[in-house]
């Protein structure tokens, strides 16, 4: 993943409402078809700096199997920062669109 793209889609999937990391991951993969897998590794890291940076709280609460889970929800500020965000990207596909399409337009 590009670097940025991460926290992004992390910002994305908290704006519907807050869930927990595992949650977090599962949604990533079903919406993107399974193509983007989420690994604790990545996500852990990702979510803690998040929350550094102001752009989700955590806190703790049961499941909905009844076990004890780190919740995150999306602050004011981390939907500032998604919009961001979310125009940089859509500027950048635009571009690279364009580049390719340029190219295939070339030959």
């Amino acid at each position: 993943m590009l670097q940025g793209t991460l926290d992004m889609i992390v910002l994305r999937t908290l704006l519907a409402a807050p869930a927990h990391g595992h949650t977090i991951a599962k949604v990533i993969a079903r919406r993107s078809d399974d193509f983007l897998q989420v690994e604790e590794g990545s996500l852990y890291p990702a979510l803690y700096r998040l929350e550094d940076r102001g752009w989700i709280e955590g806190y703790w609460a049961m499941t909905e199997t009844n076990r004890k889970a780190r919740y995150y929800k999306l602050t004011a500020k981390g939907r500032r920062q998604l919009a961001e965000q979310t125009s940089e990207w859509e500027q950048m596909a635009r571009a690279i669109g364009q580049i390719l399409h340029a190219a295939e337009d070339e030959q």
